[in-house]
């Protein structure tokens, strides 16, 4: 932490000193640099950590700059009076590019952007009050108490000021809630609605951060060039940023800022061959990808780390997580007993100690011509585990999914102690106190142990957004707050040994293990497990039930699917079987035991139902 404390003071001299050593055309070059990493910072947040394919940063860009050149010139503000409106717009248009976002996603959603800065550009073009081809020329210079902008030496400083202030601020919504939920939506949007995250409402504020830092860009550079025009916001301009971000490192801040440079300093080397840009930024994309996936970023990383090998003094905290990764018995589902003894506290104490935590009344799902479910109607008791059996395709996920949100059923409704889950957006229903696992893991491929479980426990909402403009001072004590909380509950499932790891590199029962943490960080009131034994070993069965045992003891009910009989009938109060999309019969193990329907349509062997009789 030191080292790079070191590394960004050094940054920041070489930065405050470098107008001196810079001719009027190198301090132009340098003052384009930083409108560039503004941009490219905006397109990183919203493409690298958010996971939004967004091919209209030029458009934003170039908003952002005519609302200035408009309400300067046509309607008679001054600069600064339109430097704020011109961040709105520009933020306004990424609101409404964004919206495509709640509907597509992947490259469709880039062939929509695309399309609409496109139609931009047009507009440019052809609108009167654009000045159409030739642009609006003649803007004034940005007065700045006394000091005269229109030399580039001073205007470098003003640039530099916000650059900075840009940088800091991204950062800091990167390193915190805001971050975590963009990572999170781009990992797996599914899991990050069943943690609570309102994936609609985050994907549509990417967009307008990315648009608002265009927006102040497009504003400083007419403050700068004193005019605009339709070419200087094309698609080349797109590529061009495009390709900072992904040479630089996508998903890296720092990356994205040494990618601008690099390659806007390239550009203006090779301005004369303008013809072969949009090829040449088109292979340096296809080099670093194949080369270096993570760009210069990762590079830089990659280096430091083998000096750390070589400098043990340089070393950072990693190679001490290395070490107690390998000290701790990660190769299993093991909780040991004081963990369960303390299970993860839940909400249950709000609802009562009786009633029905899970209501299924005459549930119906049609994909098509297929009936997944058929009128299905059970009842979850408060308090109790119960099993979901059934052969595969008997609609058992579907279900659970209908129960959390994932599809609308085609009739009938669910309630959880009174409310309807059914029909309601799966990050609500992870609000009323339904928690879930996936029957294939579904963990945060880029976060940690720790992270996983500090995106449900965030209980904040959208609306509090405001503080990172108003109050980014409050950020530190609500980070400080939410990690001892998530270590307080990694230590409850004896996971805190490895809380710095990427939850994906475990293995696959302490993975399942994360998943379940995860679940119950949301303090939920019913918790749905999805074959959580599958691909364990015997022992790690063993100890499944016993978390799931304990976590029934602490007011939490469970329901789940699960295909090993022998776990069924040895943990769950009730049984409800289900086959071709309606409930074949439910009742206590020993009474599904003997129903002659179960045995003859599923099971075939009454034996098969009985528990295992092996000690644990």
């Amino acid at each position: 932490m030191t080292v790079r404390r070191l590394a960004n003071a050094g940054g920041l001299i070489v930065l405050l000193v470098l107008p001196a050593g810079l001719s009027t055309y190198g301090i132009h070059i340098a003052n384009l640099v930083l409108i560039f990493v503004m941009l490219a910072v905006g397109l990183s947040i919203v493409l690298g950590h958010a996971g939004q394919v967004n091919l209209a940063q030029a458009a934003f860009f170039g908003m952002g700059a005519y609302a200035s050149a408009v309400l300067t010139l046509k309607v008679g503000l001054p600069y600064w009076g339109a430097f704020p409106l011109s961040i709105v717009a520009a933020g306004v248009l990424g609101l409404l590019v964004g919206l495509p976002s709640l509907r597509v996603q992947s490259h469709y959603l880039g062939i929509v952007t695309l399309g609409l800065a496109i139609a931009f550009s047009a507009v440019l073009v052809n609108a009167s009050f654009t000045g159409q081809a030739i642009g609006l020329p003649g803007l004034p210079v940005p007065p700045f108490f006394g000091i005269d902008l229109s030399d580039e030496y001073n205007y470098y400083y003003v640039l530099l000021v916000i650059a900075g202030v840009l940088f800091v601020l991204a950062r800091l919504m990167m390193r915190t809630q805001l971050g975590r939920r963009f990572q999170a939506l781009r990992d797996d949007s599914l899991a990050a609605a069943h943690a609570g995250v309102e994936v609609p409402i985050y994907r549509l504020v990417a967009f307008v951060i990315a648009a608002s830092y265009a927006g102040v860009a497009g504003a400083l550079y007419a403050g700068l060039i004193q005019y605009v025009s339709p070419d200087t916001f094309n698609l080349g301009i797109m590529f061009l940023l495009l390709a900072m971000v992904i040479v630089g490192g996508r998903d890296n801040l720092y990356g994205a800022a040494l990618g601008a440079a690099v390659l806007l300093v390239l550009r203006q080397q090779f301005d004369n061959l303008q013809q072969y840009q949009q090829v040449a930024y088109g292979l340096v994309i296809v080099a670093m990808v194949v080369v270096a996936p993570e760009g210069l970023a990762g590079l830089v990383r990659s280096g430091w780390r083998r000096v750390g090998a070589a400098l043990p003094a340089l070393r950072t905290g990693s190679a001490d997580a290395e070490r107690v990764l390998d000290d701790a018995d990660v190769h299993g589902l093991a909780v040991d007993d004081a963990a369960l003894a303390a299970p993860p506290p839940s909400r249950s104490d709000e609802r009562g100690p009786t009633g029905s935590a899970l209501e299924v009344e005459g549930v119906t799902k049609r994909f098509g011509g297929v009936k997944a479910l058929d009128g299905v109607a059970m009842s979850v008791r408060a308090g109790a585990i119960h099993g979901i059996v059934g052969p595969n395709g008997s609609g058992k996920t579907t279900l659970f999914n209908i129960a959390t949100g994932v599809y609308g059923p085609t009739s009938g409704v669910i309630t959880s102690f009174g409310a309807r889950v059914s029909g309601r957006p799966a990050h609500r229903v992870c609000r009323l106190g339904l928690a879930r696992t996936f029957q294939a893991l579904r963990l945060f491929r880029s976060m940690t142990v720790r992270e996983n479980v500090m995106v449900a426990l965030d209980r904040s909402r959208p609306a509090g957004m405001w503080r990172y403009v108003l109050a980014p001072w409050t950020f530190g004590a609500r980070e400080r707050e939410l990690r001892r909380r998530a270590d307080e509950l990694l230590g409850r499932f004896a996971l805190r040994a490895i809380a710095d790891f990427k939850a994906t590199n475990l293995p696959y029962g302490q993975q399942r293990l994360v998943e379940i943490a995860r679940a119950m960080a949301s303090e939920p009131r019913v918790l749905l497990l999805d074959e959580p034994a599958a691909g364990l070993s015997s022992a790690e069965m063993d100890d499944l039930q016993q978390l799931i045992s304990r976590i029934r003891d602490s007011g939490v009910t469970v329901a789940l699917i699960e295909h090993n009989m022998g776990v069924v009938m040895s943990l769950c109060d009730r049984v409800t079987v289900l086959a071709n999309g309606c409930v074949l019969v439910e009742g206590t193990p020993s009474e599904v035991t003997r129903d002659p329907a179960v045995i003859e349509s599923y099971l075939g062997d009454a034996k098969a139902l009985e528990p295992d009789p092996s000690p644990a």
